[in-house]
Order: structure tokens, then sequence, then C-alpha cells
């Protein structure tokens, strides 16, 4: 049977490393002779992963897929354990790293290596954490989850709605944000050159 949760997950990674690979694209070509765009994009899309992996699909893999998943299946408690710990990260790592972008903006070439190496950081972690996700805690809730957690677990991350996924509308609070990102940013997210 499909569960409409982990395809709402795996949409959602699939986005977001999509969205997390354009970035980097974005930083290794660096502003090149168009530094607003450069700073203003990176920022927009840095916040749309702080409003919505952080603030919605993260706290419900935390609070309703990753402990049901180790107690049906304690053999991954350890990668539910890695994962948790990645949240509490990337929740932080996001805010930092916007910071450290503004740092290279205003502040000039002697802050691009810092903010480069942290957003290194967190770009590797973010692939991992999700490869981890789809390699164990996925199928391990295929295995063993009931059908009880599939209908609240479907019932909540149906609430997502993430406009990257290319599946939903943006909220017409965010539409302005998701139509810079998409308008400006590099493929595989975007139609701009960056």
């Amino acid at each position: 049977m499909r569960h409409r949760s982990l395809e709402i997950i795996r949409d959602e990674h699939s986005s977001l490393a999509a969205m997390l690979q354009s970035m980097r694209m974005l930083v290794d070509r660096g502003p090149r002779d168009n530094p607003k765009n450069f700073f203003d994009v990176l920022r927009a899309m840095l916040f749309y992963i702080d409003e919505f992996p952080e603030r919605l699909h993260h706290p419900k893999e935390t609070e309703l897929l990753f402990p049901r998943v180790a107690a049906a299946a304690p053999d991954v408690g350890v990668a539910v354990a890695r994962l948790d710990r990645d949240h509490e990260y990337t929740e932080h790592a996001v805010r930092e790293i916007q910071h450290l972008l503004l740092g290279w903006e205003l502040l000039g070439e002697s802050r691009r290596q810092k903010f480069i190496d942290a957003f290194d950081r967190y770009i590797n972690l973010y692939l991992a954490h999700m490869r981890l996700e789809e390699q164990e805690i996925l199928p391990a809730a295929e295995k063993y989850l009931t059908e009880a957690d599939w209908a609240l677990l479907d019932a909540e991350f149906e609430k997502n709605c993430d406009p990257l996924t290319g599946k939903y509308k943006p909220d017409p609070v965010y539409e302005q944000l998701f139509t810079r990102i998409v308008r400006d940013a590099p493929a595989p997210i975007g139609l701009g050159g960056g």
C-alpha cells in the first residue's frame, strides 16, 4: 500500500536536494558582475529552507515519524538519534549561515571563506541526512508502522504543501518569495542564471 506521507517526504527531499545543489552552484560561481542578485537569491533560498523544511517538515519527522519508527523497529534507534541531532543542528545552522552571508555581503571578501566553510558543512550534512532517512527510516516505516500510524502521518504531512515540489500553489503570503526563487535562481530550481 502506498502512503501519502512517504510520497510527500520523498518529494520534499527531492525539491530540497535540488535547492541545495542550486545554492551550491550559485556559491561556486560567486557574485560575478551581479552581486545584488547573487546575495538576494541566496538569502531568499536560505529563508525558504528556514520557513519550510525547518519549520514544517522536520518537526513532523522528529515528533511523529521518528518516535513511531524507533518504537516499532528499535534497530534504527541509532539512526533516529543522529537524525534528531541533525534537525537540531540544521535549525540553528541555517540562521547562522544567513548571518554569515550577510557578513560577506556587507563586509566583503574577508568574510567569504567563513561563509563557504559553514555552507559546505551544512549542505553536506543535509544531503547525508536525507540519504540516511531514505535508506533506513523510510523502509523501516513501510515495514513496521500500523495503519493507524499511517493515517496520522498522512494527515499531518498533507498539511505541508511545499510549492517547490511543483505540486502545490504557494500560499499567497509566500508567493513573492517563490516567484523570486524560480525567476532568479539557477537550474535545477530556477530559470535564472544566478
